[in-house]
């Protein structure tokens, strides 16, 4: 788990970078299939749909999701091992964001549909089987991992200061 602020960014920036960049793929693929413009679409796209997801996942989702986790979820029985926090706030996390990020895709492709409610419950329960073993499985994983690669690191000595006596 992130420590400070820095790693916080860290871990969200490589969770969302993957995340929307697979994500995007996949909602592409199932709208227009892999089609010649399929990496430039993918691409152009990603920029915007980042930063949509880093700000939800820093300033809506995150800070929610953990407070109603450590304010009514957790228990004793969670305490126990620290991989059931980690996949409890995995899920909830997945969850919002797919909550939020079908809701932004709709809107940016102008997908609505004759039945808005009916295109955005289809959009959220494809982006949901697609976003949970691919968060589970895969990224979460690898951010970790690189998480813990930056943790061990030691952090850069400073130079001890020396006093300078003035005459």
């Amino acid at each position: 788990m992130p420590r400070n602020f820095k790693e916080e960014l860290l871990f969200t920036a490589v969770m969302a970078g993957l995340m929307v960049l697979v994500m995007a793929g996949y909602n592409i693929a199932l709208a227009d299939g892999f089609g010649h413009h399929f990496i430039r679409e993918v691409l152009v796209g990603y920029p915007l749909a980042l930063l949509v997801a880093a700000i939800c996942d820093l300033g809506i989702i995150g800070p929610g999701v953990k407070y109603l986790f450590f304010h009514y979820i957790i228990n004793d029985y969670m305490k126990k091992k620290q991989i059931r926090i980690a996949l409890t706030i995995s899920v909830m996390m997945v969850a919002g964001m797919v909550t939020l990020m079908s809701l932004f895709g709709m809107v940016v492709t102008q997908n609505f549909g004759g039945n808005v409610f009916l295109t955005y419950l289809h959009t959220w329960i494809f982006n949901l089987f697609m976003a949970l073993p691919l968060q589970l499985l895969i990224v979460d994983p690898i951010a970790r991992k690189i998480l813990s690669l930056v943790q061990k690191v030691p952090a850069p000595e400073q130079p001890l200061e020396t006093e300078t006596s003035k005459d």
